[in-house]
This record gives C-alpha cells, structure tokens and sequence, in this order.
C-alpha cells in the first residue's frame, strides 16, 4: 500500500511540475529560514547552561533608585559569606576600567600582542563556574598572587603547543607592568557564558592587588561583579528578603554619607545573557525580545509556506474531483483516500526536508559570518528532533485540511462536474491569502519602523562631531607618560585640526560618577552627576558648542578646580545657563568637601547611547587621574594620516603595537545588536514575501485557469481585455486590500514597542503606512499579473473548446 502511495504521489508531482515546484521552492525555503532560526534561538539559550549546579549560582547586582547597575562594592562578597549559612561560596569578577585589552608578552619567544576578555577573579572562580581543565588543577590556580588561568587559543599564541603551567608571561596595562606565572589553561568547548573569558587573572597581584585590598567602602566603587553559590535546599526568596537589612547594617552609613539609597537584588546565572540589561554589564548580552522576534518570524515563515500547500491544493481540488469519484466507486473509503493525501503532503515535505537541508549548507556560512558565530546544523542533537518534528508537522499541518476536503466528495456529485462543497474552499483559499500578506504586510512596516530608526540614530545630530575623530587607547604606562610627545607630533601634520587627552570620550560607558550639591544646599538635595577628566583641548577637539563661559585654559595647574556642565546638569542644579558661570558645585569625599566652580556650560550632547536620556554630565581638568585615550581630530585624507600617526606612534612608543578606531564606529556599537536584528528581520520579511507571492501565483495560475470559459464568453460578447484584466485584478487585490488593514494596527503596535527601548526616536507616520499598501499593491499586480493578461488576451474559441 505504502509503494503505491509513493508512485501516486510521484506521478503527481510530475504530472503538475508548476503547481510542485511552487509548493517545493515555499517548503523548502520556509524550512531553511526555520531551520537556521531554530539553530541560532538554541545557540542563544544555550548560555551558562553547561555551569555545575547553575541553578544555585546566582550573581547580587545592586539598583539606584531607577537604574539598575551589574557591579557591587568590594566587601560584598565577603560579607554575605560571613553573614548567611545558605551562601556556598563566593566569587568576584573585576573587569577593570582601561583595561579592556591587556598587552601580554612572552619575552622568551619575543611574541607580544593584544587580548580582549581578560578578568581579574577571586581564587574560588573556579568553584563556581565550570571549565574543562587542559592543563593544571584550576580549582587552585588562582590560590596565590600573580597567577593566571589561559583559553587554549592564548596559551597556543603565547607557547605553541607546549605545556606553559609554570612559565612566565609578562602583562601591561596602563598602571604597570607585571610577570603572572601560569597555573592552568582551560578548553574551548561548544559551551556558551556570559562572560567568556580569554584569560583570568589573581585578583591578589602586583598591579590593581593593592588598590583592591583597600575598597573597604560600601557605597562607592561598584565595579565588582558579585557571584554566590548557595547551599541545596535554600529557598532564594527567603535569602533575598534579608539582603535589605544586610545591606543597611554594613553599608547603611556609608550611603548616609553620600545621600544614596540602595539596594540588593539577585540575578540568576542562567537568566543573565538574555534576561539583563543593566548598567556595567561584564560583555554585550543577548536580548529575550529578540529572541521572541527571531523564534515568531520563523514561525510565520513556516506557516506561510504550509498556507502555500493548503491553499493550491484547495485549489486544484476540481481537478483531482473525478480522480477522488472514481477511486470511491472503485472501492476506496474515506480513510484510505485520506492517508493518499496526506502521504503527498509527506513526501512533498520529506522532499523539501532535502532541499532545505542543502541550501541551509549553503547559506549557514554566510549567516555565521553576519551574526558573528560558528553555528553549525547539528551542533546541538536536538536540533535533529526539531528538524525532523517541523517536517513531520509541515506535511501534517500542509496536507491536512486538503486530505479531508479532497476525501469528502461524494462520487455522483463529482462525477457529474458538481462540487457542493467549492464555497468553503474558496472562503478558505481567500482567508489563507489573506493570512499570507497580512504576516508580510506586517513584516514590512515593522522592518521599515526598523531602518528608519537605524538611520536616525546614524544621522541625528548627538551634540558632538562624531565622523573622522580618531581614537587611541594607552595601554602602558609609557605610552601614557609620552601622550604629550605624541601630541606635539601628530599636530604637525596639517589634516590633523586638534588633539587631546581624556579618560574617556563618548559612547564609552562611564564608570566616573559623583553626587554633587549646588550653593546653598547640602548633600540631601544632591545631583547624580557623571564626568570626565580631561586635556585643556578636550572639549575643542570634540567640537562640543559652548552655550556660555570659556573653555579650560591651556596652562597645566590653571582650572583644577573649575568644571564644565551639560544644560541637563545646570537645570538639574537649579541654575540657568545665563547665571551658571561662577557658581559652585560640591561633592564630599570621605571628610571632605571640594568646591568645584562652574566655568563653562556646554548644550546638552549625546555622552551615552540613544538608548538612554541625556544625565547630567562634567567635564574636568586632568589633575592626578591618567589619561585612557589620544583623539585627534582629522580633516582630510583618513589614510595619509593614519599611515602618518602610525608612524609617529611606533617612533615615540617602538614596544606598543599601534592600535586605533574610530569614534563614529565606537559609538555605532551600542546599537549592534539593534542594527544585526534590523537585518536579520529584512531578509527574511523578503523570504516572508517571496513564499506569499509564490503561493500567490500558483493561486492566480490556477484561478484563471479555472475562469477561462468566462473570459472566453465575456470576449465573445464585448468585453475588452482591461476590463476583464480589471475584473480578475479586482478579486485580488480586495484580498490584499483587507490584510493592509488587518496588518496596519498590529505593525503600529509592535514597531511602537520596539521603539520603547530608546529614548529618543522616530514618530510612526502614516504616510509610513500609506507607502507600504503602495509598495504591496505593486507587488501582489507584478506576481498576478502577467497570469491575468495573459489569460484575457487569448484566444476565445481555444478557452471555450470542450474536452
């Protein structure tokens, strides 16, 4: 029986070689964008998972009134270990500022480079996060001072493929430089962490060891990342009801000092890559929204492309009317006749499985080099159920509904020419279509909101130049001490208009904040203010527009004691841009109060990105902090100067390899995950598209061939052929007329809430809408058209011959 359903169903595919490669190209593609969704939504969630007991490991961030902020104070870790039995153990991960590439050096091989992802960690990192040892017993590597733990691919660039336990590496940071003895290296698995560290480093060394000992304050300094491992059995809710006594008991007078509530809140390991979005996070996270985005467009693919099936196999179902009657008459029942149908709907899938399969080869590379990962097909083994589930459902779910229709027929009715029953299908057939274009409609408005977006956040004016600033970070303590000999010579090159110094520049997370009270008020009435420290040029060579004041003077010891504010910090202070100059600000310090005086307001700029409102904002003179980063300001040809930079840096620093980006670029960055996803919902919106237009065709094809006797008698009696291209266009395009409508209000709501997540951003507009229905109108004319035409100019006496 089985043999025999598989000859009908190849006979079938080849006797309508149309109608099978439209529904083969919609399956095929549909499976493929599944499949490579499916893969990449695993890939995601796939973080932290492989972490011993992970559901007990969880990581104490702390929040400020509104903001929320992944880092803690120092003591923290140990005083909940002291304090609470339920904690197991606890470990600090400290991502130093500066410090995002280490130079590390292996003197013996004269090999230096650059690492990004190096941690510094407590000796117990080991016992809360899982790693597969390659060499050494990591669960005591970071036991004693200046001792660090590898990635396999650094230890390979640093000692090829020998054993390094013991051996010795120089690293430079911008506060020194340090030999770290290797006590472990670590496989590189499939495994996925938030973290992903290249290499981790003792927490007790030579270099920040001292500076960290003595972070004693629980209300400042929140740049440690807190883990704790709690004991089995302990009820999380309970632990976390006692962290704001906890909290008030050892940092309750410390904040008092600096008029600041805070408090404790708990994030589970497994839930940060996805869940967490909050201020100083260790890595760039991956986002759940998105995620629910990515998983419905490939759900919508998929049951577009099944709509393709149900809808032409309604359709063709006067064609297969007297094969039905006749195989009723000869004996078969209902159930046989619908495992036939539903077994082509198998075989159809089973078909397209293969093809998906093939052009998924094909386009995984491609993909993998987009969203930046090395995805492969069967990298995780449930990929395979999945395969294999959405296949079996696609040709259950494709062949469904044919099946019982094409089944019910009754053999007299059929075999006469008449089916009772063509109503519903055509009710059904319209429906179907108008689901297709609804989903694509709505893709498309959703993906221009997207781009339009994108290009505003490109194009807006952030208050700053953003374009040809070139940056360069210090990474040693040379390179800092020689920043005004690379100055001086940098500026003799004529493209170059100006040059500075500063511990940070825009887009770049500040980790320097204060709260500042103005005259007259104490710290009761403070102000959260962020700031930077900076050469007298600072604020010239970004270009910043003074509103009023003066810029620093060039002299070194002249404005130590003056500072420059954004208009946001000068209403926060209750002062107005005209009476700001002269007045004073004050933080306290420990017992301390320092008076800074207002000698300049600058209009408000963009220091963060779009995601986040315009905060109060300083600007400071240089005085003992070092300087992180060289920006030069170019006009003029970007790759003569750069070759002329380059040159001047490995003249004045020959031991530093020169490394540089651009401020545009930088900045650009905070929106990569939005730009990747802007993308990623494009191409397939354009798949989404082509299947509908595909299943639209094969509609269209079939419709007019079924009408062809009318049109042939309408030609006979009159009729031209706009009018009766007109009349066939008519019934469609009501059909793409109603999903506009349909898809308007959905694509409004969800291009809003995407939206939500910037502060500032683009209105929705209705010519946005108007355009779209243009745009769709177009489309649906192109894919039916030529079918329509095509079918009115022929020849009346061939569309009205009998059989």
């Amino acid at each position: 029986m089985f043999k025999s359903y598989l000859k009908i169903a190849w006979r079938n595919l080849m006797k309508k070689k149309a109608f099978s490669f439209i529904n083969i190209v919609g399956l095929s593609i549909g499976l493929a964008a599944c499949m490579l969704l499916i893969i990449y939504v695993f890939d995601e969630t796939s973080y932290d998972s492989h972490h011993k007991d992970v559901n007990q490991i969880y990581r104490v961030a702390t929040q400020v009134e509104e903001n929320k902020w992944a880092a803690t104070p120092a003591p923290l870790a140990q005083g909940l270990k002291a304090d609470f039995p339920e904690v197991k153990e606890v470990s600090r991960v400290l991502n130093f500022p500066n410090t995002e590439n280490l130079l590390l050096e292996n003197a013996e091989k004269n090999i230096k480079f650059y690492v990004k992802k190096g941690y510094y960690a407590d000796s117990t990192f080991f016992e809360l996060f899982s790693y597969e040892s390659k060499y050494g017993n990591l669960s005591k590597a970071l036991t004693s001072p200046n001792t660090i733990v590898l990635s396999e691919s650094v230890s390979t660039k640093l000692f090829g493929s020998e054993n390094p336990l013991n051996k010795t590496i120089s690293i430079e940071i911008p506060y020194g430089i340090l030999d770290y003895t290797v006590k472990g290296v670590f496989k590189e698995t499939d495994t996925k962490s938030h973290l992903s560290p290249n290499l981790i480093l003792s927490m007790q060394n030579g270099d920040i060891g001292q500076w960290v000992n003595g972070q004693d304050n629980w209300a400042n300094n929140n740049l440690f990342h807190t883990y704790i491992k709690l004991q089995k059995g302990s009820s999380v809710t309970s632990f976390e009801s006692k962290l704001p006594a906890f909290f008030e008991r050892y940092a309750g007078e410390d904040l008092s000092a600096y008029n600041i509530k805070k408090s404790l809140f708990l994030q589970p390991l497994k839930d940060i890559y996805l869940k967490s979005d909050i201020g100083n996070e260790i890595a760039p996270n991956g986002s759940m929204t998105y995620l629910y985005i990515f998983s419905s467009v490939a759900f919508f693919l998929l049951l577009i492309a099944c709509v393709n099936f149900m809808n032409l196999s309604t359709a063709r179902s006067e064609k297969r009317a007297k094969e039905v009657g006749v195989r009723k008459v000869m004996g078969a029942n209902k159930d046989s006749l619908v495992y036939q149908f539903l077994g082509e709907s198998m075989f159809l899938s089973l078909f397209s499985l293969l093809l998906s399969l093939g052009i998924v080869a094909v386009v995984l590379p491609i993909f993998n080099a987009f969203i930046q990962k090395n995805l492969s097909l069967f990298q995780y083994p449930k990929t395979i159920l999945w395969i294999v589930g959405i296949t079996l459902m696609t040709g259950l779910l494709s062949g469904l509904y044919p099946a019982f229709y094409l089944s019910s027929f009754k053999p007299v009715t059929v075999l006469k020419g008449k089916i009772k029953n063509n109503l519903s299908a055509s009710l059904l057939r319209k429906g179907l279509v108008v689901f297709q274009f609804t989903v694509s409609v709505a893709l498309i408005l959703v993906s221009v909101v997207i781009w339009n977006q994108m290009d505003f956040i490109q194009h807006k004016d952030l208050g700053f130049k953003k374009e040809q600033q070139l940056i360069i970070p210090f990474r040693s303590e040379n390179t800092v001490r020689n920043y005004t000999a690379l100055k001086n010579k940098v500026l003799k090159n004529s493209n170059i208009v100006s040059a500075t110094v500063g511990t940070t520049y825009p887009g770049f997370e500040l980790v320097s904040d204060m709260s500042f009270y103005a005259e007259g008020k104490s710290m009761e009435e403070n102000v959260y203010m962020k700031f930077a420290q900076v050469d007298h040029d600072y604020v010239k060579t970004l270009e910043y527009d003074i509103l009023n004041g003066r810029d620093f003077a060039k002299t070194d010891d002249a404005d130590i004691e003056s500072i420059i504010i954004n208009e946001t910090a000068v209403k926060n202070f209750g002062y107005t841009i005209d009476d700001a100059i002269g007045r004073t600000i004050t933080y306290e310090f420990g017992e301390e109060s320092n008076v800074l005086r207002i000698i300049g307001v600058v209009k408000d700029f963009n220091h963060q990105s779009l995601h986040e409102a315009i905060s109060p904002y300083g600007i400071v003179k240089l005085d003992q902090a070092q300087p992180n980063y060289f920006i030069a300001n170019i006009d003029g040809n970007l790759d003569g100067v750069l070759a002329y930079v380059e040159k001047a840096w490995q003249t004045i620093n020959p031991e530093v390899p020169f490394e540089y980006s651009f401020l545009g670029d930088d900045f650009d960055k905070n929106y990569a995950t939005e730009a990747k996803t802007s993308t990623i919902v494009f191409i397939f919106m354009f798949i989404a598209i082509f299947i509908a237009c595909i299943g639209l065709f094969g509609l269209a094809s079939f419709s007019t061939e079924q009408r062809k006797k009318e049109v042939g008698i309408r030609r006979v009696l009159g009729a031209t052929v706009s009018e009766i291209t007109l009349m066939q266009l008519k019934d469609f395009l009501k059909l793409v007329t109603l999903s506009i409508l349909i898809a308007s209000p959905l694509a409004y709501y969800f291009g809003d809430k995407w939206l939500q997540n910037f502060s500032y951003q683009i209105g929705i507009s209705w010519s946005l809408f108007a355009t779209t229905a243009l745009a769709t109108f177009l489309i649906a004319f192109i894919t039916i058209g030529f079918q329509v035409i095509r079918a009115a100019i022929a020849n009346p006496v061939k569309s009205l011959h009998t059989e």
